[in-house]
């Protein structure tokens, strides 16, 4: 923001600013970088590198991310990594320490300058206990003190969250929610998962399974679910039933080779995402009912499908859920991709790290 935008924002004069904005310029917290604004010259005030940078962190399904970044959210380093299906905690966290550590000498950066780092994985967890909050949901991490055991390696401070909160909050930091105050975000790929934003803080609930649509039963007495239950919904949409129906007709592919299909006009590969929407959109029906998001954001590796999968899902929503018919809820393609869930951890672990501000413009408005 400029200074004459901050003074705005804060209701403070904008001398008052200006000499905020010295004393965090000398204190190395800010930086100041002449723009012009509406023909007229002035200062835009970004928050400096001088005050550290933090990791982030996602362990999904199939792929580890890691990446550097700065405290105005920019990613300044990045590793992508792919994982087998039951990748081990202790070889995962090994990997990313690792990752971390070449990241920092690619960028010149001395270990001392990373503060911390957030840390997503693709199931609940509880941060009272520093576990997963439903056992059997991610195998070999059951007895895993996560942020603990993270630490450990980094020998730095870790925060935890499921990955579809971190992808929430990606998105309404930095992303195509970042006017939401009420949003949901849905992951569609080798699992289904959804973070909430309600009045704009994510919506965690007791323990931390709130937004575990995946373990929505939408098929009675469906096909056995990794949590014990039958026909949820992560059994009917996935990477591998998606994959699988199509075997007969197209032979062994991939969900790439299904999604580039799709959008090139195969009219099987087209109505079996167009199945999974059906699915998808039934059980968001239900949750639309519950917290009524202005948006719903689409992410994971199905998002790709474009308008195949968004048409048919948006079409679900609004035969199924409550809404003004005037006013629905909207439903959007993810702009972060598969970085949402990292732009949201480094996001956490800057709100969750003190950072000398605070002292520093106390002395500035003494």
């Amino acid at each position: 923001m400029t200074q004459v935008e901050l003074a705005d924002a804060t209701g403070l004069s904008t001398a008052t600013v200006s000499i905020i904005v010295n004393e965090l310029a000398a204190a190395g917290i800010v930086t100041t970088t002449q723009v012009t604004r509406s023909g007229r010259r002035a200062f835009q005030v970004t928050l400096s590198r001088g005050l550290g940078l933090v990791a982030g962190i996602h362990f999904s399904t199939r792929a580890l991310i890691v990446a550097l970044s700065d405290p105005n959210g920019s990613i300044i380093a990045k590793q992508r990594l792919p994982l087998p299906a039951d990748h081990r905690h202790d070889t995962d966290m090994d990997r990313a320490a690792q990752l971390i550590a070449d990241m920092l000498e690619s960028i010149s950066a001395p270990p001392s300058e990373l503060l911390g780092a957030g840390l997503g994985i693709c199931a609940p967890y509880n941060p009272k206990t520093d576990m997963l909050s439903v056992p059997g949901l991610l195998r070999g991490w059951d007895e895993v003190h996560i942020a603990e055991s993270m630490s450990r390696r980094l020998g730095k401070p870790v925060v935890v969250d499921n990955g579809a909160n971190l992808a929430m909050l990606g998105e309404s930091r930095h992303g195509i929610a970042k006017e939401a105050q009420s949003a949901v975000f849905v992951s569609i790929g080798h699992g289904i998962g959804a973070g909430i934003l309600a009045n704009g803080e994510i919506l965690r609930g007791y323990d931390g399974t709130a937004g575990e649509i995946g373990h929505v039963r939408v098929l009675e007495n469906g096909d056995l679910c990794h949590c014990g239950n039958r026909g949820c919904l992560e059994v009917m949409v996935n990477s591998t039933t998606i994959v699988n129906s199509l075997r007969n007709t197209v032979g062994n592919v991939t969900l790439r080779d299904v999604i580039t299909m799709a959008r090139q006009g195969d009219i099987g590969c087209s109505r079996v995402i167009s199945d999974a929407a059906h699915y998808v959109g039934g059980a968001l029906s239900a949750l639309c009912n519950l917290v009524n998001p202005e948006l719903i954001v689409i992410g994971g590796e199905l998002a790709d499908a474009g308008v195949a999968l968004l048409a048919p899902l948006e079409a679900a929503i609004e035969r199924n859920s409550l809404h003004n018919p005037l006013n629905p809820p909207r439903v959007q393609l993810s702009i972060l991709g598969e970085d949402a869930a990292v732009y949201g951890a480094a996001a956490f672990a800057f709100d969750s790290i003190s950072l000398p501000i605070s002292s520093v413009m106390m002395e500035a408005s003494a």
